[in-house]
């Protein structure tokens, strides 16, 4: 189905209804874009190196950048990161409360902190002043791998109950002196503990989350767990902001996370390639193609769809509802389609170059229009 098409009904996820706020120049909640993050795993005392790292995720579309805090080396590179950055930086705060005072006075657009270790509420309360004095939202962090021990004693182990009253007593602490501007999260690397605490928290408080299943595992296995985690989560319409947590380079962190929301209609960028897996009835390489095309178009952010089938079974039909499409089947060559419609035919030794110079072209009359004045 062609990306420009309009959803069907069946189709269409209703989203929770969330109160909106700011992280920088992004919006989180409400009818914002639902927004993809991910964290450098430089050293953030390494100016150059983080800088290098945000730039690389900016270029794959993150929406918003974390970078680690663990001490005032950190903090104090904060001012550089921020102002080269293109997205707005998240401080991450663990432990030591002084580093979110100093990434807040930094230019951080958002301090995350853990309620789990973050220390007694006069800290937390230093904290939201810090923030409220210099523009930033907080996200309130909670891990079933690190509860308060009183909710651990209570519980007798992580749970999602535990996770949500972690949640909603720090939430009230801020809402106590009058802040307002935050996002939750409740994960857990148990996909059943996640969703339900997602869940849960869901219908007890108004404020945007931020959904995500921690310390997934590496890229295959991590993104197989994020995407039935977060899957579910967005399918019920829960989920303002997200981050793929992968024992990977930060890059496909974003790529997951935009092909998780591509999946379910919720956000497109890029070009969505639909593939066959491949068969003895395909009439050129097909798993070699789709690869070389994924790195050769990874450029284009413009939402448009490629549909490339080994044979006729499916081809046609699936290039009926793609922008651009080619399917095998004759000897040495296929057809090409331009809008659903066949259009012409193309040798298989040509037909990589061809398709990306379709694509290019197709991304350019898109961007067009979506730039002309209506």
């Amino acid at each position: 189905m062609s990306e420009t098409h309009a959803l069907r009904p069946w189709r269409t996820i209703v989203r929770r209804k969330s109160r909106k706020i700011r992280v920088g120049n992004v919006e989180v909640g409400g009818d914002a874009p639902i927004s993809v993050q991910s964290m450098t795993n430089t050293l953030t005392a390494d100016a150059g190196a983080t800088i290098d790292q945000v730039r690389q995720l900016e270029e794959a579309g993150a929406d918003i950048v974390r970078v680690s805090c663990p001490d005032e080396a950190s903090t104090a590179a904060l001012p550089k990161i921020v102002k080269a950055s293109k997205v707005p930086i998240v401080a991450d705060i663990h432990f030591h409360y002084r580093r979110g005072v100093e990434a807040a006075k930094a230019g951080a657009a958002c301090l995350r902190i853990n309620p789990g270790n973050i220390g007694s509420p006069d800290r937390v309360r230093e904290v939201i002043q810090a923030a409220r004095d210099h523009g930033c939202s907080i996200r309130i962090g909670v891990n079933a791998g690190s509860l308060e021990n009183h909710l651990l004693e209570k519980y007798g182990e992580p749970c999602p109950d535990a996770m949500v009253e972690s949640a909603l007593d720090h939430a009230r602490i801020l809402q106590d002196h009058d802040f307002h501007e935050f996002k939750i999260s409740v994960k857990a690397s148990d996909l059943f503990m996640t969703v339900a605490a997602y869940q849960m928290l869901a219908e007890a408080i108004d404020c945007p989350l931020h959904i995500g299943v921690t310390e997934a595992g590496g890229q295959r296995i991590g993104t197989v767990k994020s995407a039935i985690g977060m899957g579910a989560l967005l399918w019920a319409g829960i989920g303002d902001t997200l981050r793929v947590s992968l024992a990977a380079d930060p890059v496909e962190e974003v790529k997951v996370g935009f092909d998780l929301l591509k999946s379910l209609g919720l956000r497109h960028r890029g070009v969505n390639i639909i593939a066959c897996p491949s068969c003895a009835r395909q009439g050129f390489d097909v798993i070699r193609t789709v690869e070389t095309l994924e790195a050769r178009l990874a450029h284009i952010a413009t939402p448009m769809s490629l549909s490339i089938i080994g044979c006729v079974v499916n081809g046609p039909g699936e290039a009926l509802m793609t922008d651009v499409g080619f399917t095998g089947g004759g000897k040495g060559a296929g057809m090409v389609y331009l809008a659903g419609k066949a259009d012409h035919k193309m040798d298989n030794d040509r037909m990589v170059d061809h398709i990306v110079e379709l694509v290019e072209r197709r991304a350019a009359e898109l961007e067009s229009a979506s730039l002309s004045p209506t």
